[in-house]
């Protein structure tokens, strides 16, 4: 093997395991973007992944890789961003033990923020009544999307909740391990409480059991996760026809739950809280994708008492200025 392959493998046991103590969700990150470089580039040379060369991975290379996720695999800019940032990560990573390699200098990419997406309330209803309650899929899947609209939590969090995550005595709240390994409890409200007590007993797993799992028993998987909403959207939009236009993902529901906290009323500080973002910064996004706290603002504030009219010079010499 060439000294590629080693300090690849060195960078995920030293760099991310233990020195970083990184998560699986990052790790999983990192993993897929490495693994899409290395099969582009053995489809570009049909070099073996361990028997590349440093030379191999070079700038030009790797901007070729950058450009393939956006026009061949139709990634965002944010996604090819993501994808940087690991590159960028496993290159500082690899200049300590081989100096003679330039840095990747590749800028990241600029792109336009959308607004947030989110569901109205009439829409969430037509989602939670899309399972089929008579199976047992169709339980755990209302189960698990109410918790998510309520709590906000994210798709690794969803999906790694374990039954001892959740009380449902007095204070009934839900503990789970966020983003930068950060802790954090989301209490629940009277409704999802009596349903996720149902669904436990329902599913009458261990304590250290997923509390959503599949069929066999394992932990959810993202994929499924997503694939089971895109179905529910199907089966909603016959009843509610302004959910074909929008695009349902977990951390659509993540969006919603937010945006009924600030139309609920309670503060920004709070609800970043709530969420576990890191600064304030995330959480402002909020405030720009509701239309109605601007009109609130608006009908708070004192009417422009000026009268409509064209501006004329009152001097004939500013009037040939202007006319210039």
């Amino acid at each position: 093997m060439s000294r590629v392959a080693p300090t690849m493998q060195m960078f995920f046991t030293e760099r991310l395991a233990k020195q970083r103590q990184a998560s699986p969700a990052t790790v999983r990150a990192y993993r897929n973007t490495f693994r899409l470089l290395l099969q582009f580039v053995q489809q570009r040379g049909a070099t073996a992944p361990s028997a590349l060369q440093w030379d191999d991975l070079g700038p030009k290379v790797i901007s070729a890789f950058l450009d393939y996720l956006e026009e061949g695999r139709h990634n965002t800019a944010r996604s090819r961003n993501a994808r940087l940032a690991a590159l960028r990560s496993f290159y500082r990573f690899a200049a300590l033990r081989h100096p003679e390699h330039a840095l990747l200098a590749i800028p990241l990419k600029r792109y336009d923020k959308a607004d947030v997406s989110f569901l109205e309330p009439e829409e969430v209803q037509a989602l939670l009544a899309a399972p089929d309650l008579g199976s047992w899929v169709g339980r755990r899947d209302r189960a698990l999307m109410i918790l998510a609209v309520q709590t906000g939590l994210r798709l690794s969090e969803l999906t790694g909740l374990r039954c001892c995550d959740v009380e449902l005595g007095t204070g009934p709240h839900v503990r789970c391990l966020g983003k930068g390994r950060k802790q954090r409890c989301v209490p629940l409200t009277t409704a999802t409480a009596s349903v996720l007590r149902v669904w436990r007993q329902e599913r009458c797993g261990h304590a250290d059991d997923p509390l959503f799992p599949t069929r066999a028993g394992r932990r959810l998987s993202d994929d499924a996760l997503e694939a089971r909403l895109a179905l529910y959207k199907d089966v909603a939009a016959a009843r509610c026809s302004s959910l074909v236009a929008k695009r349902l993902t977990p951390h659509v529901l993540r969006h919603t739950c937010a945006m009924n906290l600030l139309r609920g009323g309670v503060d920004v500080a709070v609800i970043a809280l709530w969420l576990g973002h890191a600064d304030m910064h995330s959480t402002n996004a909020y405030l720009h994708a509701d239309m109605t706290i601007k009109e609130r603002a608006l009908a708070r504030t004192t009417p422009i008492s000026s009268k409509p009219g064209r501006y004329r010079p009152p001097d004939s010499l500013l009037a040939f200025l202007q006319s210039l």
